[in-house]
């Protein structure tokens, strides 16, 4: 059996190298020489084949993973439309080419059903993607779709079968470059879904030359690591060492998104500075704006003097030409009494001192005069951006967002960087140098793990995280058996000006980390510098030498917690990066906490959540339940959205990739692990009841008894279609239908 290999590093990929050409930006680190790009050294012809080969490897299994992903999502039918074929090499998926019939496409009476096609996938029908069922319009210049071959294994993770060699055949020839590979696929779609398939054939561009950028460099880049935090990786302790566990991680990849590699617009030179698979650091660029635009919660800031000096030279490096037109009194969205969590209030009128975000967000936090900004400091405020968002002039995203919010004329980018930074597993999101405790996510202008996911931060998000903190405090509060297991990042600190590019949510991890290891759950999976897992060498130190066993440790206190909060009528989307592990040696047995953060994506049952905590458990403000917040969507009627996302992130993404991962390097059969994930949740969820609705029998029904589980279509949802084609109202949570690899006899 194989499986989808992977952990979960949900923004951290890369770009081809000639998305966008330029250097890094201002305070980037250069490039080690030892990682140069392929095709910037000389080699000797034997080792130039030694790369051509490894290139057609990174070129195969990049492609191997995209039609299997293809196939898990049924894009096109590939899935319900297929006829089975049965070879002497083993099993193949036909898809037909030539005209369909209108509702024929991928309807859930074919191979799915007891139609004449026979059982191809035994009924792994996709809920809401619109790509199924369309009958093939393109045009004669897009060519008549032919006939697709695809030979597939069995696999047993997400999906009844995998991709594997020869790929794919497509009227009769074998077909091994990935782009022609998507451009057959997208004969069988729809004329209006053909921008979807150029952009996810554009994203497999990207992704390759990501790819091969990273094997390009890994040894320079693992050897870098060892020399700073040693070649045990158990010794690798606090948060510093928490970036090189990040690396390696980074270097792992998604089990789900097959080209997570990807980020348009970012080119090479880019991705080695800023990107957390190089483990760079770089200065932060700042921009001065007017007090009265910005939002800050936080802290107290003081009162500000009516009016305070202004200097009479201007300022000295605005972003926009002297005398551009733009309105400075925009107020961003200060909260509004019934806002969840901390709204924030304008700054204007709050503060006295020339620097009241030291006071709000952080002690350190530069004042435009710090910046090189004479003048400015009783009229504006200093808002960090990530320097390739500030990368560029008229018509880049810093430039457009402060043309949208009227700012273009009086907010001020400073030329001169301040503080040093890292990128952490999500890219956007950077570790201060000099404040190892403190990270800084920050509005990156690419997206990942799909065209529609952005990488900006909307402002709502950070009152919904402050307010989903606070919820999970108050959680945390009635259960003291998790009190110092599950700590939180605080995330109540943060900034904006009324868009998602100028934005900034300061990160404190908690205290006591230093003596720690702690890395992402997404980096267990993934490769040490020896060639072991992460998983073995912490196993080593805690476990007596057995993965299995810390894996078993990590699931336990995983699927306790979630599955309480679950109780509570309260689901996270705390996927493998927003998990971290942490371990300690304390004398006798080894500690091992989860550390959680950014839980704006979160899905609340308002009902049951008022039944657990009653209307009163929020303050004075909540009178039916938990407060709104700011996103409509976080708050449900029942437990249909949280069983959704506790399977498919909580299940799939941190126990369900990680088994495979074990599995693959041979740590111990599928089915093991899989029991092991069978058996903690049956422990969890009886603690939570068996009567009639309880949430104990809502979890046992779905997960431990349910012949399919919800999958992400992520592809489908995030690149492929548009959201009025997908219906989907939230990309990251729209699904098909899986297997369920957790029942004791698979149906």
């Amino acid at each position: 059996m194989t499986r989808p290999g992977g952990g979960e590093a949900s923004a951290h990929g890369a770009a081809g190298d000639c998305a966008v050409g330029g250097a890094a930006g201002a305070g980037a680190a250069s490039p080690d020489p030892a990682d140069a790009a392929p095709g910037t050294d000389s080699r000797d012809p034997a080792d130039a084949a030694h790369d051509a080969g490894s290139r057609e490897a990174v070129e195969g299994e990049l492609l191997t993973r995209v039609l299997s992903t293809t196939l898990r999502e049924d894009v096109c039918g590939l899935r319900t439309r297929s006829t089975v074929e049965d070879r002497p090499d083993g099993r193949w998926l036909r898809l037909p080419g030539g005209d369909c019939a209108p509702g024929d496409a991928g309807s859930d009476d074919g191979p799915a059903g007891d139609g004449p096609r026979g059982d191809a996938l035994r009924g792994d029908a996709l809920r809401g993607d619109a790509l199924r069922g369309d009958t093939p319009r393109f045009d004669s210049a897009n060519g008549t779709p032919q006939d697709l071959l695809l030979p597939v294994e069995e696999d047993g993770f997400q999906c009844a079968y995998a991709a594997r060699s020869p790929l794919m055949v497509v009227g009769g020839r074998e077909v091994t470059d990935g782009e022609e590979v998507i451009a057959a696929l997208a004969r069988h779609a729809t004329a209006e879904d053909a921008p979807g398939f150029e952009a996810f054939a554009a994203e497999y561009r990207d992704a390759l030359a990501a790819l091969r950028l990273h094997a390009a460099t890994r040894e320079g880049t693992v050897a870098r690591l060892v020399a700073r935090h040693g070649d045990d990786l158990a010794d690798w302790r606090g948060p510093q060492a928490a970036l090189a566990f990040d690396v390696l991680a980074a270097r792992h990849g998604h089990p789900l998104y097959p080209t997570w590699a990807a980020r348009p617009g970012l080119s090479a030179d880019h991705l080695r500075a800023y990107a957390p698979e190089f483990g760079a650091t770089f200065a932060l660029r700042w921009l001065a704006v007017p007090r009265e635009a910005l939002t800050v919660a936080g802290g107290p800031v003081p009162d500000l003097p009516p009016s305070g000096p202004r200097g009479s030279s201007g300022p000295p490096a605005s972003i926009t030409s002297p005398g551009t037109p733009g309105a400075s009194g925009t107020t961003g969205t200060p909260g509004t009494p019934g806002t969840a969590g901390t709204p924030g209030t304008p700054v204007s009128g709050r503060g006295v001192g020339t620097n009241p975000l030291a006071d709000a967000l952080a002690p350190f936090w530069p004042a435009p005069s710090d910046l090189g900004l004479a003048g400015l400091d009783h009229t504006h405020l200093a808002l960090p951006v990530h320097p390739s968002t500030a990368a560029g002039a008229a018509g880049g995203p810093l430039h457009e967002a402060l043309r949208a919010t009227g700012l273009l004329g009086s907010a001020v980018l400073a030329e001169r960087p301040w503080l040093s930074a890292a990128p952490t597993l999500s890219m956007r999101t950077v570790a201060l140098t000099a404040h190892p405790g403190v990270h800084l996510k920050l509005p990156l202008a690419t997206s990942t793990l799909g065209r529609l996911n952005l990488r900006t931060i909307k402002p709502g998000t950070l009152v919904d995280g402050a307010a989903a903190q606070r919820l999970l405090a108050a959680v945390t509060a009635r259960e003291p058996r998790f009190q110092g297991l599950v700590p939180h990042c605080d995330e109540t600190r943060w900034a904006h000006a009324g868009h998602a590019v100028l934005a900034v949510l300061v990160r404190r991890l908690p205290p006591g980390l230093d003596g720690c290891t702690v890395l992402p759950l997404a980096a267990l999976a993934a490769t040490a510098p020896d060639g072991r897992l992460v998983a073995d060498h912490l196993a080593d130190r805690h476990t007596g030498g057995d993965p299995v066993a810390l894996f078993d440790a990590v699931l336990t206190l995983l699927l306790d917690w979630q599955t309480t909060l679950f109780g509570y009528g309260v689901a996270l989307e705390s996927h493998q990066q927003n998990i971290s592990l942490v371990l300690d040696d304390r004398p006798g047995a080894p500690r091992l906490r989860l550390l959680f953060k950014d839980d704006d994506g979160l899905r609340v049952n308002r009902r049951r959540l008022a039944e657990t905590l009653g209307p009163d458990a929020w303050g004075s403000r909540a009178q039916d339940g938990p407060p709104p917040f700011d996103d409509p969507r976080v708050t449900v009627d029942d437990d249909g959205p949280l069983v959704d996302l506790f399977t498919t992130v909580t299940v799939h993404l941190c126990a369900g990739a990680l088994a495979v991962a074990l599995a693959s390097a041979g740590r111990a059969p599928f089915p093991v692990l899989t029991g092991l994930v069978r058996e903690r949740l049956a422990e969890a969820t009886e603690r939570l009841g068996d009567g009639p609705g309880s949430p104990g029998r809502t979890l046992r029904a779905a997960l431990l008894e349910s012949d399919r589980l919800p999958v992400k279509a992520m592809v489908t949802a995030g690149t492929l279609l548009t959201k009025e084609r997908s219906g989907a109202s939230d990309i990251n949570k729209h699904y098909t239908l899986g297997p369920n690899y957790l029942l004791r006899e698979p149906r």
